[in-house]
């Protein structure tokens, strides 16, 4: 815990401007020790909603000016931080879990101290996007983060098919009340993909379930709703090509029955494989056939 006189050791390290400040996502013990250096020697903290900030400031014996920054009273509140800060003041930013301006209002307040010249500082931490992925087992060379996917299925689709040629792994926050029914859009826009579902993460309850988007989305719509913040990672677009050894077996059914021209249209569209390949192999067979003799019975 800080006592009196580390927080003005604290204060009198700290150099002034903004501090975006990462806190835990769940469990305490992950904040920082800069981040509590920080959050101990600044003038001010602007918390996303003060009673959740609060129980983490009692944990450690933090006790500094709290004020609520939030997407309700962001417009009122930001010219007064930017105020502050022109006057030498140190102030940190934090949200109710995980590394503000992640779906929170808080890049508006960095984007005008910026552009007003005046010091911003990051102090890193916890992350659910990169905690997730962490966990999830999916590529992670390359990765979107997109928020929240909209309420209403009409829109939500349209987002995701905007999202279905990305060669990168998907990262979603959503709701629990909604997670069944945005699978099931995902499974339906997206394709057989695999994803992984992960609950509650660093807390007591964390859970995390993998599998491909239809059967995680049969899986929650069968069971009461879950409880708890979700983070959602689905793998990103492929191109695996298409499968020539089921090419070549239905050409070897096909070709029997039907003109060359004929087979190559209904395999090359049933196996969604490109027709100048599948009609340079049906030729091949078709040669192979014409020069086998025909066994005497």
């Amino acid at each position: 815990m800080a006592s009196p006189a580390t927080a003005e050791v604290a204060a009198s390290a700290l150099a002034q401007g903004l501090y975006v400040v990462a806190t835990p996502i769940g469990n305490a013990r992950d904040v920082t020790l800069r981040a509590l250096d920080v959050l101990s020697g600044v003038d001010l903290i602007a918390a996303e909603d003060t009673r959740v900030s609060s129980k983490l400031l009692a944990i450690y014996g933090i006790s500094r000016p709290l004020i609520a920054y939030n997407d309700h009273n962001a417009p009122r509140e930001r010219p007064r931080l930017l105020a502050k800060l022109r006057e030498g003041q140190k102030i940190a930013l934090i949200s109710d879990a995980g590394t503000p301006l992640v779906s929170d209002p808080g890049y508006k307040l960095v984007r005008e101290a910026v552009a007003e010249g005046l010091p911003v500082h990051a102090i890193p931490g916890a992350s659910a996007p990169l905690t997730g992925l962490a966990l999830a087992g999916l590529p992670t060379d390359r990765f979107l983060f997109a928020g929240f996917l909209p309420p209403k299925s009409a829109e939500r689709c349209t987002q995701l098919a905007g999202l279905k040629s990305l060669r990168a792994t998907l990262i979603f926050f959503e709701g629990p009340q909604r997670l069944a029914e945005s699978l099931a859009d995902m499974a339906a826009v997206l394709g057989p993909r695999p994803a992984v579902v992960t609950r509650e993460l660093t807390k007591m309850h964390e859970e995390v379930r993998r599998g491909d988007l239809a059967s995680l989305a049969a899986q929650y719509a069968a069971e009461d709703q879950p409880r708890g913040e979700v983070t959602l990672l689905v793998g990103g677009h492929t191109d695996e090509g298409p499968d020539y050894a089921k090419v070549d077996a239905a050409l070897e059914q096909a070709l029997p029955f039907m003109p060359v021209r004929a087979a190559v249209d209904l395999v090359s569209t049933m196996l969604d494989a490109p027709r100048r390949e599948v009609y340079t192999r049906a030729l091949a067979k078709k040669a192979d056939a014409d020069e086998t003799p025909a066994v005497k019975r």
